[in-house]
Parts: C-alpha cells; sequence; structure tokens
C-alpha cells in the first residue's frame, strides 16, 4: 500500500476520530509521508512517538491496535491470565487518561480484567502494582521524558519488568496480524464494563512503604541538608512528597512545576538530562540556600541531581549520581555486615566504567546488559529464581537507577530518598555529594562521560541513521582522535574484534550498537535511539586528571563528528 493509499483508507473510513479527520484534511504532502511511510513500532521502551493522525503516530487507533494485540497475546495464556488481568498507569501528558481509558476497554471486549488507576501515577508504581496485585501484565502510558508532542506506550509482564524482545515479538506478532486498525472499537456489554476497576491509595500505602524500607541509615540527622524538589509537571509530586514527608526530611517544593501541566508551562524541557530542567529548581536553591536539587522527569523514573559545592550548584550526570548511590550503598551493606553472598550489579554497556571500578572494590561482581532496564529487570528475574546471585543495585547511565527489586524498573522516588539519605549522611562528615565523587576520581581515576546526539526526524533521518552505523561496519576505523581503536563489539552481528581476531559476544540480544575501546581505557558507543528519532553518541573518556579528561573528551567528539561527516 502507498503512502497516497494509506493516507485515503484512513481519511475516509467511517470510524475515524473526528479530531484526526481534521488533522489529516489539513496535512500537507511532507507531513503525510512522515505520518504513514510505517507503522510505529516497538523500541528499548516499548511503543513512543509523536501524538497525531497516521499509522506512523499516537493515537487512539494505534493504541487501539497494540492492545488488540496485547489481548490476544494473552488469550493464547487461557482463562486463568485473563482473570489475573492486566494493571493500567499514565502520566500527565496530553490524551494519556483517554488513552489509558481505550486500552482497558480493548482489554474488556476480549473478557479480559483490568485495572486503571484513579489519576496519574509513576511508572514504578505501575510496574509495582502489577506485582502487588499479581497481575498478568502492565500497561504505562507515558512518553517519559520526551517533549510534550510525544506519548507512549508501555508493556509490563507478570514480574512487573518491560516485555523484553523475545515476548515482545510475540506481541508484535499479533499486532501485526491485525490489517484494519481502525475497525477496531469496542462496544462493551455490562458484563465487560465490569471489568474494569478502579484502583488508587490502596497501592500507593503499600507502594510508599516498600520505598519507605530501603534506608540503610534511617537515624541519619535530616536536619542536616535542605532539599529543592521538582516533579517537573509529572507523576514524582504526591508520591516523592509523601516519602519524604514521612521520612521526615527538609525539602522545598517547586509549586510551578508541580501541577499536572501536559505543555510542560513552567520549564523549557522536562528532560533531567538536560540543562533548561533544572532552571527554577536552581532558583528556589538559590534563594535558600538548598544542599541538594531533586528532579524527576514526568513519568518519575529517572532523576537529576544538582550539588551545593563551593557556592556553587553541579549538576551530576546519571554516571556520577549513579556512582555516588554505589558507593554510599555498598559501603553501608558492607560496614553494618549486610552484604549478601555473591552480590552482583547491573549496569548497561553504554554506562561508565567507574560504577564497575567502585563495585570491584566492595566485591561486587557487575553484569552489563544493553540499553533498556527491561534487560535489567530480565537477570533480577532470572536470579530471583536460581539464587545464584544476589541483587544489590542496578542502573543506566540515562539517570535511571533501582535500589530494591520490589520493582522492575527505574525507580526515581526510591533514587530522591537513598540520595537524600546519602547527602545527610556525608554531610555529617563535612563532605558533599560533588566531594564523593571526587574522591572516586583520586581512588580509581578521572572518568569524563558524555553523550551527543544527532537528531534526524522523518523517513529520511531514519534512513540516515541506519547508513551511519552500515558505513561504519563497512570503513572500520584503526584510530579515533589519533588513539588506536583496540577493539571493536558489534552487538548487531554478535562479533567482538580484537587485534584482527573476531569472537562471538554472547549474552546479549541482537542490537544495532557499536562500541570502540580506545587504548588507553576509554570507549566510545554509537546506537540509534529506540524512542526519538537520533543518533546516540556515549563517551567514556579516562584521563590522568579532570581537566585532561575534559580535553580528551572534547577531542574524541570533534574526531566522531568528522568521521560521520
Amino acid at each position: 500500500m502507498t503512502i497516497e493509499q494509506a493516507y485515503l483508507r484512513w481519511l475516509n473510513h467511517p470510524n475515524l476520530d473526528a479530531d484526526l479527520k481534521k488533522e489529516l484534511q489539513s496535512m500537507s504532502e511532507q507531513e503525510k509521508q512522515d505520518a504513514f511511510y510505517t507503522n510505529i513500532e516497538f523500541g528499548t521502551a516499548g511503543m513512543r512517538g509523536l501524538l497525531g493522525a497516521g499509522t506512523n503516530r499516537i493515537n487512539v487507533h494505534t493504541i487501539r491496535k497494540a492492545n488488540e494485540g496485547f489481548a490476544r497475546w494473552i488469550e493464547s495464556f487461557g482463562e486463568q491470565a485473563c482473570r489475573r488481568g492486566v494493571a493500567i498507569g499514565y502520566d500527565n501528558r496530553h490524551m494519556s487518561a483517554q488513552l489509558a481509558r481505550e486500552s482497558a476497554a480493548v482489554l474488556a471486549s476480549h473478557n479480559i480484567t483490568s485495572y486503571v488507576f484513579e489519576s496519574l501515577r509513576p511508572t514504578p508504581e505501575l510496574s509495582f502494582a502489577v506485582r502487588h496485585l499479581q497481575c498478568f501484565g502492565g500497561i504505562m502510558i507515558t512518553a517519559s521524558h520526551n517533549p510534550k508532542e510525544y506519548n507512549g506506550y508501555k508493556l509490563y509482564d507478570e514480574t512487573g519488568c518491560q516485555l523484553v524482545p523475545q515476548l515482545a515479538e510475540q506481541v508484535i506478532a499479533q499486532v501485526n496480524a491485525i490489517e484494519d486498525e481502525l475497525a477496531i472499537h469496542p462496544q462493551l456489554s455490562p458484563q465487560q464494563k465490569a471489568l474494569i476497576h478502579t484502583i488508587g491509595s490502596d497501592v500507593d500505602e503499600a507502594y510508599y512503604e516498600q520505598v519507605l524500607s530501603i534506608q540503610l541509615n534511617p537515624q541519619v540527622d535530616r536536619d542536616l541538608v535542605q532539599i529543592v524538589f521538582s516533579p517537573e509537571h509529572g507523576t514524582a509530586n504526591i508520591p516523592v512528597r509523601e516519602i519524604f514527608t514521612r521520612a521526615g526530611y527538609h525539602f522545598t517544593p517547586v509549586e510551578a512545576q508541580c501541577t499536572p501541566d501536559p505543555d510542560f508551562s513552567c520549564t523549557p524541557t522536562p528532560n533531567p538530562e538536560e540543562k533548561g530542567a533544572y532552571e527554577l529548581a536552581l532558583r528556589e536553591a538559590e534563594a535558600i540556600g538548598a544542599d541538594i536539587i531533586l528532579v524527576c522527569d514526568p513519568d518519575a523514573d529517572r532523576m537529576g541531581v544538582g550539588v551545593l559545592h563551593h557556592g556553587e550548584y553541579v549538576l551530576l550526570s546519571g554516571n556520577q549520581s549513579g556512582s555516588v548511590l554505589i558507593e554510599y550503598i555498598l559501603s553501608q551493606l558492607t560496614q553494618q555486615g549486610k552484604m549478601p553472598q555473591n552480590p552482583v550489579m547491573f549496569n548497561t554497556i553504554v554506562t561508565s566504567d567507574l560504577g564497575e571500578k567502585i563495585a570491584a572494590r566492595y566485591g561486587v561482581e557487575t553484569e552489563k546488559t544493553l540499553t533498556g532496564f527491561k534487560f535489567i529487570g530480565e537477570k533480577i528475574a532470572r536470579y530471583e529464581k536460581n539464587h545464584e546471585k544476589n541483587y544489590v543495585f542496578g542502573y543506566e547511565e540515562s539517570y535511571g537507577s533501582l535500589i530494591r527489586p520490589f520493582v522492575r524498573d527505574k525507580d526515581a522516588p526510591q533514587a530522591c530518598l537513598m540520595l537524600a539519605e546519602a547527602a545527610c549522611y556525608y554531610k555529617a562528615q563535612g563532605k558533599t555529594l560533588v566531594d564523593v565523587l571526587h574522591d572516586l576520581y583520586e581512588q580509581l581515576g578521572y572518568y569524563r562521560e558524555s553523550q551527543t546526539s544527532l537528531t534526524l526526524k522523518g523517513q529520511e533521518g531514519a534512513q540516515r541513521i541506519r547508513q551511519i552505523l552500515d558505513t561504519l561496519r563497512q570503513q572500520q576505523p584503526s584510530s579515533i582522535g589519533g588513539i588506536a581503536v583496540r577493539a571493536v563489539e558489534d552487538y548487531q552481528n554478535a562479533t567482538r574484534m580484537e587485534n584482527g581476531v573476531v569472537s562471538e559476544l554472547t549474552g546479549f540480544t541482537r542490537s544495532n550498537v557499536l562500541k570502540y575501546y580506545l587504548e588507553e581505557g576509554s570507549w566510545i558507543a554509537i546506537r540509534p535511539s529506540g524512542t526519538e528519532p537520533k543518533c546516540k553518541f556515549y563517551y567514556c573518556i579516562r584521563g590522568e586528571s579532570e581537566a585532561q579528561a575534559q580535553e580528551k573528551t572534547a577531542a574524541m567528539q570533534k574526531a566522531v563528528a568528522e568521521l560521520i561527516a
């Protein structure tokens, strides 16, 4: 079917949503192409895309289609799976509540029970609800940290983990078998409507209790630290404030960013990876002299940190805040005699080497996964069953971590509570969290982690991103920025080449990622984003000093830009 045929099929379909029809009628030819050149697909964090009309957009019809496929998949497991049902959560974005209700309606049309949160809730609480209610799966309507024009759809299995590729492919096969997404228009009987349940404070209370249980030093002096907190208009507002209040921490919320505003009116960006997310929080912190700033993304799975250090606020990267958490958690488990046997920490192939070095110092093994916390959740479940290793921490460079695995996704409320505790613990010793990080650099080496992105939208952009990776495979660089490449890992072809010898790269699902290891201990990784029209470049640069690491990073970024030009 051509793009024009797909467009006309939608435009003339009797079930087409009226607002979407108006949007279609006003589309330019380029807009038609971008909206219909492909079907929106699952990535590293589910299905995510621009809101709007078309097969390549998030709308009631593409969400219904996804749920129809998910429902058929659940049915294949029998009546008990349908009775156990699905927990459904949603964030503050445009259409999130409506798309959650649409999801429940499609499931009910297949006689599948659903439990829908009464209002917006964090992604980690949805993961928790799946486990707490013993559901067969979960759905979260969110676009996480993406701009306001986006929304998305995440699927969870019965462990509360996002669907790993093997399971996602089964659902996708069901979705792809649906020929006419516009024909899906549930008309529910009274009995089917009764399958849709509302959940609220009961699950909240159970979740809060578990989060509060992670404290390692509940007696820490909370009067030492003043916190400024922002939920960036999203779902962290009530949970984090409630947890801080119950735990006795002193915090000031950025009130202008506490309203669940889908337009993110009071923040330049809802992404803690970007400086704009901290603007109002920094002003509030400077006004009251706060010790730390904590910022959560809209669905509260990621947390950004700012630290008052020598009179200025230093924003920590996800790698840096993760390293500080690792040091605090593992040191306390060791000192208190609570370190389990065969402890293991998880991070990803694009996460800094520093965390692994910290873990090794405490006798903790590190296992790496592909990008996407579902891979960490999968490993947690595996070791929970075979008891070969015991989980102590998991994190990604993208500002997400999990302290205790009663949730199987990144959990910003847990991270906020643990960072607040760590800040109080170290301030009692006369240290800031930046001091802790610098101590780690002095002991284990200076690492400068950074990330750059090349944004390429639409069909041409997707083709250009594929071309970049294909060209690098065909013309592998022997050096980058004047430093020899020691080894190359190709996760799509499952190979590692070192000193001209090719070996099999095992333990990973195949993925379009290239990672270059340099002779002096640094590395660079390249991968297309699974959720945005971007090609991402990750740098972990090691230096003899902080200044040298920064200088080398700038040189490497320039060299990579020239390499792909």
